[in-house]
């Protein structure tokens, strides 16, 4: 390294040694996180191992939890005293700013009310609106038309293939609370390599659909029984290029959705049993994991959950063996539906197609059964006028739970280890 000008050194054995902050080098996530989580343990906090950024702390009387997303974190529990007492600590260790109330987290928009929670996230549609020149265009009542089946080399290239892996970006993030474009950004987001005209149109009109719904968001009910049910769904060979299925699930604890996905199968495969079986197994690993996650949180199920298939032949499938020969080229690792439901881990129940929601996030609907099934994820429009009449006096800032939001900011590298 070069002196700078000025600088000379009697010895010429000396060197300069570069003081530089941990922002910016590739090991500062994991040392940060390395250190909060040190300093949580330290205080009685347990790390759950279902999920790394959630510690909770648990007395006789009390139950506190701490929700970590790099250096933005979510305080919740039952004891005030717990809670200001974690907040001074880490105001002592890291210099942090309280922001009070759960209101807005990482674009998330939280309401409050005795009816329940919502969640959605209007300001960053607004924005993503106002970015992309839409906040004036024509609402369109779905996020697809029925027919369109989206392939590669369907049209001529698009002219600017960077805008719109940008623009898929941001609308994956927007569907953390809206369910109701997951399916259509699942089908956007295969293509980002080489985007063409069509998948153009096809983003624009998911952005005129979000234009006349820009509230719309997850309704969290507070008064319902907690219980575990799921819901899952496939849609053979849709995929015109590779002939492979999409599959889903939503996963509810009492009435709110807490879990969804739509995705691609990793194989063809030669029957619809089949792909409702594939889909089955991947729904009964979530089960599994939300059932430990939620036991961190002390919610213990004396009862299985419940997990909903529309298709007779993977249920039977799953629940007796002596379907042997007619699964033998299925993969052993889609057994493990089979060997959960034999654990008594859930129970298996027939639904008509026509009540199945996950049917939204496996195909383009029409928009009368579209508008029908969306009600049963959970998702309503905070801002629309027909819920604000039934809801009665709207929401507020008044919540059943004592919940705090803290914000961690490294301004002052002097709380990092010399080692790190």
């Amino acid at each position: 390294m070069k002196l700078p000008q000025g600088i000379q050194f009697s010895n010429p054995s000396l060197v300069c040694k570069l003081n530089k902050s941990l922002y910016g080098l590739k090991q500062a996530s994991r040392q940060w996180f390395a250190k909060l989580s040190h300093s949580l343990i330290s205080l009685g906090y347990k790390q759950s191992h279902h999920g790394h950024s959630l510690f909770t702390k648990t007395t006789q009387s009390s139950f506190t939890a701490l929700l970590i997303y790099v250096d933005d974190l979510i305080l919740a529990g039952n004891d005030p005293k717990e809670i200001t007492t974690v907040k001074n600590y880490l105001h002592r260790t890291f210099k942090i700013k309280d922001l009070g109330d759960l209101r807005y987290f990482l674009g998330l928009e939280v309401a409050r009310s005795k009816h329940g929670i919502t969640l959605c996230q209007r300001k960053y549609a607004i924005d993503l609106l106002s970015d992309t020149n839409f906040l004036t265009s024509k609402p369109v009542p779905t996020t697809m038309v029925r027919s369109t089946h989206l392939h590669q080399n369907d049209s001529k290239p698009y002219s600017n293939p960077l805008l719109y892996r940008q623009l898929v970006g941001r609308l994956l993030y927007l569907t953390n609370t809206r369910p109701d474009i997951t399916f259509a950004i699942q089908q956007l987001t295969q293509f980002m390599a080489n985007p063409t005209i069509n998948h153009h149109k096809a983003i624009n009109r998911v952005l005129r659909y979000i234009k006349g719904t820009i509230g719309q968001g997850l309704f969290y009910p507070s008064n319902y029984i907690i219980h575990l049910k799921g819901y899952t769904d496939s849609d053979w060979a849709t995929c015109p290029d590779t002939r492979r299925s999409i599959s889903g699930y939503c996963m509810f604890l009492g009435n709110s959705l807490v879990s969804w996905k739509a995705k691609k199968q990793n194989t063809a495969s030669r029957s619809s049993s089949e792909v409702e079986y594939r889909a089955l197994a991947i729904a009964s690993c979530e089960v599994q994991w939300l059932t430990y996650l939620l036991n961190d949180f002390h919610v213990i199920f004396k009862t299985p959950a419940l997990l909903y298939c529309d298709n007779d032949s993977a249920r039977h499938i799953a629940a007796n063996s002596v379907f042997h020969e007619k699964t033998k080229h299925i993969e052993i690792d889609c057994h493990v539906a089979r060997e959960r439901l034999q654990n008594n881990l859930f129970h298996l129940l027939p639904i008509p197609t026509s009540e199945q929601g996950v049917d939204l996030l496996t195909k383009a609907l029409e928009p009368s059964t579209f508008n029908y099934l969306l009600p049963k994820l959970g998702v309503l429009n905070l801002y629309s006028l027909a819920w604000g009449v039934l809801l009665g006096t709207g929401f507020s800032g008044s919540f059943v739970f004592s919940f705090q939001m803290l914000s961690c900011v490294h301004k002052e590298p002097e709380y990092i280890d010399s080692e790190a």
